[in-house]
Parts: structure tokens; sequence; C-alpha cells
């Protein structure tokens, strides 16, 4: 049996569930989100949680088992809590400004990028760090990769758009001639 699939689901107050015709709705106070229920999967809900459970243990079903808990889990998640990653911007002369929801980013180039955030997403600027945040963990975690691949991380000075944690293996430059 799934080890993550076998946990239930834990459902906070303020947060309503619905399950039909193969759809599955959370709502919260920061939204709603749905999710198709992915085949060989079924959802049961008992008061204050949900369970998981597969209909037989086939390769795709083991797998979608666990998946399907993950996401019902991190939809539960977003619409209490949500979910913010940071990135932070290093180099001389790079900087982001930000114009309602657009971001303007100054990273080096001839131009200045500009960067249309998607509906339910919202960045804060401070100084040179960015913070995303919104209730769908998946656009989140995209949003920040799509900033990111703007202007990566360089192995030499360590300019670029990084995760907040994420560590730069640097690189030694040119030794020079050896006589």
């Amino acid at each position: 049996m799934s080890r993550v699939g076998k946990q239930p689901i834990a459902i906070p107050s303020g947060v309503n569930v619905s399950i039909n015709e193969g759809v599955i709705t959370v709502n919260g106070s920061k939204g709603e989100l749905s999710q198709p229920i992915l085949n060989g999967v079924n959802i049961s809900q008992e008061n204050d949680s949900i369970s998981v459970t597969r209909i037989n243990d086939d390769a795709i079903n083991r797998a979608n088992h666990g998946l399907m808990r993950s996401l019902i889990n991190n939809m539960v998640e977003g619409v209490s809590n949500g979910f913010s990653k940071k990135l932070e911007i290093n180099g001389v002369g790079y900087r982001v400004t930000q114009q309602g929801t657009d971001l303007k980013l100054s990273l080096g180039f001839s131009h200045e990028i500009t960067f249309k955030l998607p509906q339910g997403i919202s960045a804060l600027v401070e100084q040179n760090t960015i913070t995303i945040s919104g209730m769908d963990k998946q656009q989140v975690g995209q949003v920040a990769s799509d900033i990111r691949e703007l202007r990566k991380p360089e192995p030499y000075k360590g300019k670029g758009i990084k995760y907040e944690n994420e560590y730069i293996i640097r690189k030694s430059g040119k030794s020079g001639k050896e006589k």
C-alpha cells in the first residue's frame, strides 16, 4: 500500500470539499480549486477527513493513489494557507520593480523585461527579492521557474536569478598560462 496514499487528509475549519461527477472541488478563504479524479482511485469523505483508496494493485493505480492524495492535500493547504516561493536577484545593476501586476526586470540585457503575472498569482518585491505567492502550488512553482529562466545564475560570479536557499556551485576562472 502506498505510504503517502493511505494517510487521511484532515480538513481544517473554513474549508469545504465537494466530490461529484469525477471532480473534487475545494473551497476556502483564499479561493476555490478543482481537480479531476484520476482513474482507478476512489475518494471518500467522512466528517473532517478525506481518504483515498485504489481499486486494485495495478502499477498505474498504485502510482495514481499517492498522486491523488498529494494533489488533494495541496489543494486543501492552498485554499487555507497558500504557497509562496522566494527568488533572489544577484548582480551589479540587476533590479526588479513592480508596476501593478507586472514585474519590470533589468537583468543586464539591452532592454528591460516585462513579466506579466497570471491570474491568481501575486508578487511582493523587496529590494532584490521577489516573493511569489498564490493558492495553487503547481502554478506558484511554474511562475517562479519562468522568472528564474529569464536569467539563470551563472557559475563564475553567481549573477542571475536564483531561489532563496539554492546553492550555486562556483567554478574558478581561467588559471592562466603555465610555464
